[in-house]
């Protein structure tokens, strides 16, 4: 159902929003055509899109396209894009969804591996602050983390380059390699951009954790627990920790499925050739398809993503499962 409400208001952001700006439909055929197209070119592009058909039969064919495929003719030459077919890129002279998969693993990579360093990271940090509550440590890393809340990646990613790459020689200066590949290769240029990454989503982490560890710390069956005589470290990790979990979980799910559709600025910093820089090019080249491809590819992670947080509910926290 959510996938198909983000298929509809997308379709109607790119393809009904510029009608009711004003744009005709041969200004939207000049997208795809290029710099000083012919009115040739642009009658041509107009009846192959179908820009001059009524709203509701450009939807059923952009419908009928993303689950069934299609063939796009251009001249005497006809390419088949199978379904699900994401349309055709007429910067690349290819169908989006094929360049989409090339660039995933990139993207993957980045996104799962800055995952388990900013929840470890923050989860560890946020518990500490919270047992060592007005304590130095714990007024260092909240104040750390709320200088990772507030600076923007591109920013960070910018000083780390400068700092770690260029000038202390820390990390290397080389491109994108394949797991499969080159492990070492691979983990030598993903460790920058993950930590990267990691530092902006592990002080959120970081203040929710400490927020809900400090809330659960005084709870009955806290106290109940303490003066049963069980050890510290089991309160702490067995009692109070997985409860506050449970909200971590839900802005997990978000993140990773926002990050695997694109970590946008973070990849064009590094320049990892993922999604996301292939989405920011794209939309400097107004390949309008591709963006659109982009949208649907973020939408289905989330989607998928929130699937799996709600079947991790009740393996985190086992009173979701009894009250079910």
């Amino acid at each position: 159902m959510l996938l198909a409400v983000v298929t509809a208001v997308t379709f109607w952001i790119f393809y009904v929003l510029p009608r009711w700006a004003g744009v005709t439909p041969h200004g939207m055929a000049a997208m795809y055509v290029g710099k000083a197209p012919t009115p040739e070119a642009l009658d041509a592009t107009v009846e192959r899109l179908g820009l001059d058909q009524p709203i509701a039969v450009q939807f059923f064919d952009f419908l009928r396209t993303l689950l069934f495929g299609q063939e796009f003719t251009f001249g005497r030459e006809t390419v088949e894009c199978a379904a699900p077919c994401l349309g055709y890129s007429f910067t690349t002279n290819s169908p989006v969804l094929p360049q989409l998969l090339d660039r995933l693993p990139v993207t993957l990579s980045l996104g799962l591996g800055a995952a388990v360093i900013w929840v470890i990271g923050g989860v560890s940090v946020g518990v500490l602050s919270a047992v060592k509550k007005g304590s130095i440590f714990d007024r260092l890393a909240m104040g750390t983390a709320l200088i990772g809340v507030s600076l923007p990646i591109y920013f960070t990613g910018l000083l780390a380059l400068a700092f770690l790459v260029h000038e202390w020689g820390l990390f290397p200066v080389s491109r994108y390699v394949p797991f499969a590949e080159d492990p070492v290769g691979w983990y030598q240029v993903m460790l920058l951009p993950w930590i990267t990454l990691a530092f902006l989503h592990a002080a959120q982490y970081a203040r929710q954790t400490r927020a809900g560890m400090l809330e659960t710390l005084n709870e009955d069956y806290i106290r109940t627990a303490r003066a049963k005589g069980l050890s510290e470290r089991k309160v702490i990790f067995k009692h109070a920790l997985r409860p506050t979990l449970t909200p971590i979980v839900t802005i997990l799910g978000l993140d990773i499925g926002m990050v695997l559709g694109g970590a946008i600025l973070t990849e064009k910093v590094f320049s990892l050739n993922g999604v996301g820089a292939y989405a920011i090019d794209s939309i400097v080249a107004k390949d309008l398809p591709v963006v659109l491809g982009v949208t649907l590819l973020g939408a289905v992670f989330i989607v998928i993503c929130n699937l799996i947080v709600d079947l991790l509910y009740p393996v985190v926290d086992p009173r979701v499962r009894i009250a079910t």
